[in-house]
């Protein structure tokens, strides 16, 4: 594996993930107006939720770098918003929202937890029922 293949794996998903945030994004605020915080939320816990069901599939399968660098480090690190999570918790905060700021960042440290901790069980559940199907064909 040539690690100029592997940057541009991580290249095409992180373009690939920043265009599926993009839409979820638009998605959300559509879906609740005036919230502007809807997509950053929706991305966050969406994305932890992929990371784990992921992560959970690369224990069962150990696909191959290149592949584990576009998912993983290039779709969701440009599908997930840590940085504009914390630019909108900072401008609430500085706006004097606190109980805004506050309520914006347990629920995203939540729904995070909840969703990764979901991807994960999914995808151990999802990836072992395949394994002991594979095995008894073997």
């Amino acid at each position: 594996m040539s690690e100029r293949m592997l940057v541009v794996a991580i290249a095409f998903g992180g373009a690939a993930g920043s265009m599926a945030r993009f839409g979820l994004s638009l998605f959300a605020v559509s879906m609740i107006p005036g919230w502007f915080m809807a997509g950053t939320l929706a991305a966050n816990i969406a994305g932890s939720a992929l990371i784990g069901l992921i992560a959970a599939w690369s224990v069962r399968r150990l696909p191959s770098p290149i592949l584990s660098g576009f998912l993983i480090t290039g779709f969701c690190g440009g599908f997930t918003t840590f940085s504009a999570f914390s630019l909108e918790a900072l401008l609430f905060a500085m706006s004097g929202a606190w109980a805004v700021a506050l309520g914006y960042i347990a629920a995203s440290i939540i729904g995070w937890m909840v969703a990764v901790w979901v991807g994960w069980s999914a995808g151990m559940a999802l990836f072992a029922e395949k394994e002991a199907v594979a095995q008894t064909k073997s």
